[in-house]
Parts: C-alpha cells; sequence; structure tokens
C-alpha cells in the first residue's frame, strides 16, 4: 500500500511535469511513466486526488454536470 507521503510527492511531480507540458514523469523508483495526452495525465492526477483525499479521511467533492440541447 502507497503511503499518504508517497502520493502526496507522486501528484505534486505529475502536476509539476503537466504544468511544463511533459507527458513522462520519473517516479521514485526510477521508472518512467508516458502519458498518451494531457487529459490522461488530469485523469491520474485526479485518482491521486481522491486516492489522497481517501487516506486523509476528506470528503471528495465532486460535481457532475448533465447538459442537453433539448433535442
Amino acid at each position: 500500500m502507497t503511503s499518504l507521503a508517497d502520493l502526496q510527492l507522486w501528484r505534486d511531480s505529475l502536476f509539476a511535469a503537466r504544468m511544463r507540458g511533459v507527458l513522462s514523469v520519473k517516479d521514485q523508483n526510477g521508472e518512467t511513466v508516458v502519458y498518451k495526452s494531457d487529459s490522461e495525465m488530469a485523469a491520474a492526477i485526479a485518482a491521486c486526488d481522491r486516492e489522497i483525499a481517501a487516506l486523509s479521511g476528506r470528503p471528495v467533492n465532486t460535481i457532475v454536470f448533465r447538459t442537453s440541447k433539448g433535442l
């Protein structure tokens, strides 16, 4: 099981790489993870956020929009 500190470190490195426009991140074991797109990297960051919230006991607030043109 991954510790809270490890998850936070991984999330921070993912976020920093995303802000630089880089789609690859090297983890603490020296392995490189390459993402196919920015949206895939955003999904990984969101997954980290959910795990961090679950481990720290904070509730996860999610807003889901369902829109339609009424056709």
